[in-house]
């Protein structure tokens, strides 16, 4: 139920206006001058607030002004009613954030009118500020997912980078000795060292997360010197 505050130093009047929200089903509640309906708004927030410009002491244009310099109230939609017509006085109404005028006296179509007018207005700034939070969030989760993948490729890399200085070596030290070593037992672990350590290369090469680091060049000579598997759609030699 939306609750509507009424600030109106007119007793008739202002017992009008709640009688007539209370049939529309509104929880209305009334203030008899400015100073109470600028205290009540803020501790109470209502969802929208009419209040008579022309009051003793406090009149509206105080209470619209305290009330907008306030985070809680600021953007309470605010009617303003007055026997004023002048468009200067309407203007500086405006001016202070008003939403709307009612000029008196003023119909309950008018009344019930503005009041619809103001909420809807209200549902498609809140329409529009969830579609913006969603929006934002789903940007949030996008970089919180870079995050995560540029973190799993750097943990991809530093595997690699540990599988070459431990492989390099070694096939660095095979080679050497068998430049110098005749055909017999070590020649043939040399070799041994060789077949297992490129075995090895081979397989991280085959690893999907490593081949997203090759470029389409890499890719293609690797599979012509068959090194790695074809991809799926690719012909296969028999």
């Amino acid at each position: 139920m939306k609750k509507i505050l009424v600030i109106e130093d007119e007793p008739a009047v202002r017992a009008n206006i709640l009688e007539l929200l209370e049939a529309e089903d509104f929880e209305a509640v009334g203030a008899e001058n400015g100073f109470m309906g600028a205290m009540w708004a803020q501790e109470y927030l209502p969802d929208l607030i009419i209040c008579d410009v022309m009051m003793p002491e406090v009149d509206g244009y105080e209470v619209l002004g305290a009330l907008r310099q306030v985070p809680e109230t600021a953007a309470i939609p605010f009617i303003f009613l007055t026997a004023m017509v002048d468009k200067a006085d309407i203007r500086h109404g405006m001016d202070l954030g008003a939403d709307d005028y009612l000029t008196k006296p003023f119909t309950r179509s008018e009344l019930l009118g503005a009041i619809t007018s103001r909420f809807n207005k209200q549902a498609v700034v809140m329409q529009q500020f969830q579609t913006e939070r969603e929006r934002a969030e789903s940007l949030q989760k996008k970089v919180l997912e870079l995050q995560q993948s540029v973190s799993s490729q750097g943990e991809i890399l530093q595997q690699l980078q540990q599988e070459m200085r431990n492989t390099v070596p070694k096939i660095t030290m095979a080679i050497g000795f068998l430049k110098s070593i005749q055909p017999g037992g070590q020649r043939d672990r040399c070799i041994q060292i060789l077949q297992q350590s490129c075995q090895s290369e081979i397989a991280l090469l085959n690893q999907p997360n490593l081949q997203k680091f090759l470029t389409p060049e890499d890719l293609i000579l690797l599979r012509q010197l068959n090194l790695i598997n074809p991809t799926p759609h690719s012909p296969t030699h028999s």
